[in-house]
């Protein structure tokens, strides 16, 4: 029945996976490349991320610089980030791209917090949902007879553990993502 348990802990863990992808597209003022993770660009018939076509650097806290390997997709990697929600205006010399993180407002700032609570919000449903499953696999092997009451109590328990130190990992990332947030 331990096997049982581990596919859940894997899908738990893929939650707060995907929550630490989903933080880090979310800029806070400073300049990191992953918030260009989810652009893709037309690379000769292929959707590429810009990682894959041009080499990106953090010269200054506040900007990044996008060097595409060849110079004439530097259109396409300016339209692709103008078309994206990043809320950027890049500037180009026709061979580097450069984007320049404005200073975030107080209340941009409490936005963005917003935002990193609601997606916090969502992983604890996901989390709770992958617990629902849990437990409704055991009250049916319990049903079947494949384990016994006791047993399927103690693996209750375990599952609701388990639930517990996800939501505490859940809390303690969107605590840490704000504060690096409103930290100016």
């Amino acid at each position: 029945m331990d096997e049982r348990l581990t596919q859940y802990e894997v899908k738990m863990e893929k939650c707060i996976k995907n929550l630490m992808e989903e933080f880090s597209t979310i800029r806070a003022g400073r300049a990191n490349p992953h918030i260009l993770d989810r652009i893709t660009i037309d690379y000769y018939g292929t959707p590429s991320s810009i990682q894959q076509v041009a080499n990106v650097n953090v010269p200054e806290a506040r900007m990044l610089q996008i060097q595409p390997w060849e110079p004439s997709m530097v259109k396409e990697i300016e339209k692709a980030i103008l078309t994206s929600d990043l809320g950027l205006t890049p500037t180009n010399d026709g061979k580097v791209i450069r984007l320049v993180f404005p200073e975030l407002t107080e209340e941009r700032r409490k936005e963005l917090v917003k935002d990193v609570k609601k997606r916090g919000e969502n992983a604890k449903v996901a989390i709770r949902n992958i617990r629902r499953d849990a437990n409704d696999s055991v009250k049916k092997a319990g049903k079947a007879d494949e384990i016994s009451e006791d047993e399927a109590k103690q693996l209750e328990d375990r599952i609701q553990k388990l639930t517990d130190k996800f939501v505490a990992q859940v809390d303690k990332e969107v605590e840490s993502k704000s504060k690096e947030i409103l930290t100016v």
